[in-house]
């Protein structure tokens, strides 16, 4: 069996034995937690809820399992009895975390190796290397070891989709589809090939090349064209630029202030609604949400009784949470 206080080194891979004993001792502290609940029925209710049709992975169960434990936790608060049974599920799933977190790092080779490959004029390699992180998070938490792949082949492709969906976001005024986003990767790199021989193309070209039909591959090359502010978009005796739809000179100017409490408002709201107290605490205390002063990891670690590395990682856990839920702040201020 692995050491469950294995941390790897710099260039040490787990073996695929290895891999597989990491998961199944993710699963087995995810067990504990789970039979802790056993005849809570507002825990067993939320673990039993029929999933949406997002929910239908290994990802949403364990996300149900989240919320029960973390409903029950709350509960204890009111009710004593419960103290006990929150405690152990607590405990349990804490430990499964670490876990899971020690089985995604093990592959952070790739998401370094990644991001050589995409870094670009839109996202620093750094850059890329975070959000290849959460794609590592988002695989560890979805991977059965009793599938017969390896972890470290598993993770690559949640990586590389995390980070070309970072890419998208950033680098496009106008979001495409993950798969719409490969597949203009793939016309641009057969469109290099062909340059780098010397060769005459057409879009059917580029298309077979990419394996895509004609109609397909010239709508994805048309995304990349960029639209002047002054370019007339309207035919007529005066016809006006963009500009002229997006500017009114007379319009009131929202005060900056309201905006900015507002939006603290929102941050507040999203918080409460998906991120533990703990996890509140450090995204406030880092970023200075209550009084506007920045802390650093050693700061915060101090003032909760924890090393910098343990809160960086509660840090780095909240943020791929309100990534997850990145619709949730849209929601109107209470």
């Amino acid at each position: 069996m692995i050491d469950l206080k294995f941390r790897p080194r710099k260039r040490e891979r787990l073996t695929a034995e290895e891999e597989r004993d990491l998961a199944r001792a993710i699963h087995a502290a995810e067990r504990r937690a789970v039979d802790a609940l056993a005849g809570v029925e507002f825990a067993q209710k939320i673990i039993k809820r029929k999933p949406g049709r997002a929910e239908r992975t290994r990802a949403g169960e364990v996300d149900r399992m989240e919320e029960a434990i973390e409903a029950l936790w709350q509960k204890s608060k009111e009710q004593t009895d419960l103290r006990d049974r929150a405690r152990t599920a607590k405990g349990a799933w804490a430990e499964a975390e670490d876990l899971r977190w020690k089985l995604a790092m093990s592959g952070r080779r790739i998401a370094h190796g990644e991001a050589r490959k995409l870094m670009g004029p839109f996202m620093s390699e750094e850059d890329l290397v975070q959000e290849g992180y959460i794609g590592l998070l988002r695989a560890a938490k979805r991977f059965d070891p009793d599938r017969g792949i390896r972890f470290s082949t598993y993770a690559r492709w949640w990586v590389r989709a995390q980070m070309t969906r970072a890419i998208d976001h950033t680098g496009r005024p106008v979001r495409l589809p993950g798969c719409a986003v490969e597949q203009t990767r793939n016309l641009r790199k057969a469109m290099k090939r062909f340059e780098d021989a010397g060769e005459q193309f057409s879009v059917a070209d580029l298309a077979e090349e990419a394996g895509i039909d004609t109609e397909r591959a010239t709508l994805l090359l048309a995304q990349g064209k960029t639209i002047s502010l002054e370019e007339p978009v309207d035919d007529g005796p005066r016809p006006r630029s963009l500009e002229g739809f997006m500017v009114d000179a007379d319009a009131e100017m929202p005060d900056g202030e309201v905006m900015h409490d507002q939006e603290l408002l929102r941050m507040r709201d999203a918080f409460r609604l998906v991120l533990t107290e703990r996890q509140q605490y450090v995204l406030s205390r880092r970023y200075g949400l209550d009084d506007s002063e920045y802390r650093t990891l050693s700061t915060v670690g101090k003032e909760m009784g924890l090393s910098r590395e343990r809160v960086r990682q509660i840090e780095r856990e909240a943020l791929h949470r309100l990534r997850e839920h990145s619709g949730i702040r849209d929601r109107k201020v209470g």
